[in-house]
């Protein structure tokens, strides 16, 4: 029996809308399958999804398809490039947005089927701390933290910290910086969420860099497609190469934790 590879899950989080998670989930997805590797990005904004709109692509189905048993989560995927395939959520259904624990649960397992397709999972959140949010950030390796330079973008990542960390017990986050006009002023922002969570909470963030403030990002959002493609040589697609560099040598994690994740199964296999 063959081996079932670890695919490595991240999720893209931020707190608050408006901080750019779903262009760092589009790029950082595009940038992974420009270096090779299989990457299957999920728009996990159930009630308003836009990944497919971001690249210009038309969603024939959705997740709704697969909770209501319509169809598989493999007829649900959209290519978007030569290793990189997208998993659409409905826009403007409330119903999605208010999935129960076990819906949550069924969609995750319903990963399994897919996993030999795939190296990388990432998964774009929803913005704020809604139940699923939590769910799919909870089932993911890896949180990272999106945040931009407004008071509201730093006080809603440190809500979402704490409430993952006190109730959940999730204990490690990966902070970007993004659209930011100079490299300190990434550093500026990590340095404001250290310091709160370093003295209200137990857990370990780390720096993973920044995304500049860069016109061609908008120019690119205009044109549906990402500005890795767009402008491959602008200073934004830099930023996102070099963070999907970073990515690519995070470890995978080898062993389950205990509670719901995704590919699990594998995992238990594997320990």
């Amino acid at each position: 029996m063959k081996e079932a590879h670890p695919v490595k899950v991240i999720a893209v989080t931020g707190g608050k809308g408006g901080v750019g998670k779903t262009n760092v989930s589009v790029n950082l997805s595009v940038a992974l399958s420009e270096m090779g590797r299989r990457v299957v990005l999920m728009d996990a904004d159930l009630g308003l999804a836009n990944v497919d709109v971001l690249l210009g692509l038309r969603a024939k189905r959705t997740l709704a398809d697969v909770l209501e048993g319509r169809c598989s989560l493999q007829e649900v995927l959209v290519q978007a490039a030569e290793k990189m395939w997208i998993v659409p959520a409905s826009s403007g259904t409330q119903e999605m947005t208010a999935l129960s624990e076990h819906q949550h649960a069924e969609l995750i397992h319903a990963f399994n089927d897919i996993a030999d397709m795939m190296d990388v999972l990432v998964v774009d959140t929803a913005a704020g701390i809604s139940n699923s949010v939590v769910s799919f950030v909870r089932a993911a390796q890896e949180v990272l933290v999106v945040v931009c330079d407004e008071p509201t973008s730093i006080t809603d990542a440190y809500a979402l910290i704490k409430l993952l960390n006190r109730d959940y017990r999730v204990n490690r986050f990966r902070v970007l910086a993004n659209m930011v006009h100079s490299d300190q002023e990434g550093r500026n922002m990590f340095s404001k969420l250290l310091t709160v969570t370093d003295r209200f909470l137990d857990v370990t963030l780390q720096y993973v860099g920044s995304i500049p403030y860069d016109e061609s990002v908008r120019k690119a959002v205009q044109k549906q497609t990402v500005v890795l493609k767009a402008f491959p040589k602008s200073r934004a697609a830099l930023a996102y190469r070099q963070l999907a560099n970073r990515v690519d040598g995070w470890p995978v994690l080898k062993s389950p934790r205990g509670h719901l994740e995704f590919f699990v199964e594998r995992l238990v296999q594997q320990s």
